[in-house]
């Protein structure tokens, strides 16, 4: 794409718009780099999620990840047939389930660590480290924001 032509000028001067097409081109390149497990860049969200909790409700996953929560049912389902995780009977509520990441499920997130790394790297290749380090604090900001 030639970013001199005038109809690209004017989209490369809308950062949202840059922002989505970044977007696209990471989900592409995730998603390919999962497609042998048979995981889209959706599941893998939920496991990173779920790595860093002692287990979530439905509900929480899909307000935390900005999922419907129709689309999360199918997600868990997914994972559940994997083995990657399970739900199970809230503590706090036996009438809720909270979902929790399993051992297979750790296990399948440290072995695509350093896959999902050059998934990254490949992304922001044109970026030296300080470049990328502001760009992941700017991204923070804006993404933290309700």
């Amino acid at each position: 794409m030639d970013a001199d032509e005038p109809w690209m000028r004017g989209l490369h001067a809308d950062t949202g718009y840059l922002l989505y097409r970044l977007g696209l081109r990471s989900g592409q390149v995730f998603n390919t780099f999962l497609q042998e497990s048979g995981l889209r860049l959706r599941h893998y969200a939920v496991l990173r999620f779920l790595a860093g909790s002692e287990g979530s409700l439905q509900r929480e996953l899909s307000t935390r990840l900005g999922y419907d929560p129709s689309a999360i049912v199918g997600l868990v389902d997914d994972l559940e047939k994997l083995g990657f995780a399970e739900r199970r009977p809230s503590p706090d509520d036996r009438r809720s389930r909270i979902v929790v990441l399993t051992e297979a499920g750790r296990e399948f997130l440290r072995d695509t660590d350093e896959a999902g790394q050059r998934v990254t790297n490949e992304l922001l290749a044109p970026l030296d480290p300080a470049e990328r380090a502001t760009l992941h604090a700017l991204l923070l900001r804006v993404a933290d924001r309700p």
